[in-house]
């Protein structure tokens, strides 16, 4: 069987419009936990974490997709969710979003598309955490790191004193790069599972692994040189930039 170009999973947790396009397939993460059916695929059948959603997000969606080998058939793979898009010229409602055609152009020059960075301008991303989060569970991260992927460690502290972090999870790659990248991804974060207590944790900071796995998508990025292509993200939702400010300062000097 020929393998197909490009499959992209569209990660959520609700009904939602999709862009009608065959490579575009929605996924509903967190169904182990709920009742509600939506008609999509799903992120509890097979081989599946669906239950740690909660703590998890996204990445249910990334762990079902590689242990059941959703995208064997398929050169390149990737993320994107319900409400966020790399910008394209894909027509998507009143969006644009990529295309097929422009992901394989892409990826004939590039390693990777990922969102545009996020800056934090004011702080590194390893403070950045530590006022954001808990950094106890980066330093036990990091303790992980120099246990199981020592030669990770160069390019984890250098990541934590640069200013700027690729966010949201979201990526396409080649199908062989993205499953080297679960083979190291899961194993780290299971083992973090097991040394970290998250019982006390709010609903935001239960998301403890999604947050750290962001930090270390672009370790692994780092460590491997992978050639990257920057791409706006598209929300369809809308992002108040100003409030998310707001909030980081009251975060920094307040907490």
């Amino acid at each position: 069987m020929s393998r197909t170009k490009v499959k992209m999973l569209v990660a959520t947790h609700k009904p939602y419009d999709f862009p009608d396009s065959a490579i575009y397939v929605p996924v509903q993460v967190g169904k182990s936990l709920v009742q509600e059916d939506y008609g999509y695929l799903k992120d509890d059948s097979g081989e599946n974490i669906s239950a740690k959603n909660r703590s998890f997000s996204e990445l249910t969606a990334l762990y079902w997709a590689w242990e059941n080998r959703f995208f064997k058939e398929s050169e390149f793979c990737g993320l994107v969710h319900y409400r966020r898009y790399f910008s394209g010229s894909a027509v998507f409602g009143k969006y644009h979003i990529l295309s097929e055609k422009e992901i394989a152009s892409i990826l004939d020059d590039y390693d990777v598309i990922v969102p545009k960075k996020r800056k934090y301008y004011i702080e590194t991303v390893g403070d950045h955490y530590a006022h954001a989060h808990y950094s106890k569970d980066l330093d036990v991260l990091k303790s992980i790191l120099k246990e199981r992927s020592p030669e990770y460690l160069n390019a984890f502290e250098n990541i934590m004193e640069q200013t700027s972090l690729y966010l949201y999870n979201m990526f396409v790659m080649r199908t062989e790069d993205f499953n080297a990248y679960c083979a190291w991804l899961f194993p780290i974060l299971f083992e973090l599972e097991e040394r970290i207590d998250i019982s006390e944790y709010d609903s935001y900071q239960r998301r403890v692994f999604g947050f750290l796995s962001e930090r270390l998508f672009t370790v692994w990025l780092l460590h491997h040189s992978m050639k990257t292509k920057e791409i706006k993200v598209v929300n369809t939702e809308g992002e108040n930039l100003f409030l998310k400010a707001v909030k980081m300062l009251k975060r920094k000097y307040f907490k």
